[in-house]
């Protein structure tokens, strides 16, 4: 999930990264390496990246620490339904047994999984109860929404991601794929298709305006792997159709862009009456 280094700090929030592997060297996300050399070093290479989820005993040990000053710990995860990481997460708060640990899925991932968090800790430092912040991140979760293209999908295919026959279709037909996250379980579904990166681009926006009337005032955010041209593109064209509240523009992390590439563009939206009360 994004969350930028300001916020981490301010609002206190305690990260347990994700691991990716790039030419036999691994990375703690956000640790060791941050998207910008992430991305160059993938653009020296044909590999591709490998991630891991943190071990038990890494979480184990964070709920601990934690527990010392206060037993009471929301535990903020990306989607169950693309990452074990929450799987992980449940297993290591059975073995601390002296701290009260929430679990939360996210049911996303990004810009919109860090709305969740970012929410979720300005209503804790506020002094909201557990059940109103517990009861914020759903509402997040159910109004906001994440879409993605990409202009080559060998990165979604070595990963998982998308079916062999997709794959195949997309490199001869060099078809651009519009890619959601469902809310029920988690995982990516193809909302669309496009036969240009631009038309792709527009079909993003075409997806918002399904959903949302132009006079709906709205929070968005793009994000991007290493394709700046795309992203502005995709602002722009939001921009001419909707009245925004943006968020900075941000790159996807290293454990998300090694499964979509560097051509990557997305977008996280949502109405910005979802987000009136938040401290």
């Amino acid at each position: 999930m994004y969350l930028s280094p300001e916020e981490v700090s301010e609002l206190n929030i305690n990260i347990v990264p994700l691991t990716v592997t790039l030419h036999g060297k691994s990375y703690g996300q956000g640790l060791d390496i941050g998207a910008k050399d992430f991305y160059s070093l993938l653009s020296e290479t044909r590999e591709f990246p490998v991630t891991s989820q943190p071990s038990p005993g890494i979480f184990v040990e964070t709920y601990r620490r934690l527990a010392a000053s206060d037993p009471d710990i929301l535990s903020v995860h990306i989607s169950s339904g693309l990452s074990g990481t929450l799987n992980v997460a449940q297993l290591a708060a059975t073995m601390v047994s002296e701290a009260k640990i929430n679990l939360h899925d996210t049911k996303t991932l990004s810009a919109a999984a860090g709305w969740q968090a970012i929410a979720a800790a300005r209503a804790l430092k506020a002094n909201w109860a557990k059940d109103q912040v517990i009861a914020l991140m759903k509402k997040i979760s159910n109004a906001a929404e994440s879409i993605f293209t990409l202009n080559e999908l060998r990165y979604l295919a070595h990963g998982g991601r998308v079916s062999h026959i997709k794959n195949l279709l997309g490199s001869v037909l060099n078809i651009k794929p519009i890619i959601g996250v469902e809310k029920v379980k988690g995982t990516y579904v193809q909302l669309s298709q496009a036969w240009t990166f631009e038309h792709a681009i527009g079909e993003l926006v075409n997806h918002m305006s399904h959903q949302y009337s132009p006079d709906i005032s709205l929070r968005v955010q793009v994000v991007h792997g290493q394709n700046l041209e795309g992203a502005q593109m995709l602002r722009d064209l939001v921009n001419k159709r909707y009245k925004c509240t943006w968020l900075p523009t941000c790159s996807v992390c290293p454990v998300l862009g090694a499964h979509t590439g560097p051509s990557v563009v997305g977008i996280a939206y949502a109405p910005e009456s979802i987000f009136e009360g938040i401290p």
